[in-house]
């Protein structure tokens, strides 16, 4: 997906890119990526994308369900072009209380995070402790 800033005219596609938690991975900074999940959207894989026009509303997020363990796990990034091809080809950008909500209500099946799964700077963390940032 190529990405591009926001020029203003219509049907023109958002920057779906997070650089605080780009940085935060790259120096697998704990608090940094913290901080940068509570102030800043999150790259998320859809299956079925939101409105062209509202990249904050809505879109069904998908997960990855281990075939073998039934372990399901969230997937964010901190930018589009850090998503696997493999994966669905839509992407959302959602909000840090977006993403309180989404843990919270999905706390019991969700087993563990993962962030730019496929690199620069993977980093995975367990739900609950993500919850703790994000509320911190």
């Amino acid at each position: 997906m190529a990405q591009r800033k926001k020029s203003g005219r219509p049907g023109e596609p958002v920057e779906f890119r997070s650089q605080a938690l780009a940085e935060a991975l790259e120096r697998q900074d704990i608090a940094a990526v913290a901080l940068a999940l509570r102030h800043g959207n999150t790259v998320v894989p859809l299956v079925k994308p939101g409105p062209r026009d509202k990249p904050l509303d809505g879109g069904e997020v998908w997960t990855y369900r281990d075939p073998n363990s039934g372990e399901v796990a969230l997937l964010l990034f901190s930018d589009a072009a850090n998503k696997p091809a493999n994966l669905p080809p839509a992407v959302g950008l959602q909000s840090p209380a977006w993403l309180r909500t989404f843990l919270k209500r999905h706390e019991s099946t969700i087993t563990t995070v993962f962030l730019d799964i496929a690199g620069p700077h993977p980093m995975q963390a367990p739900p609950d402790e993500l919850l703790r940032a994000l509320e911190a």
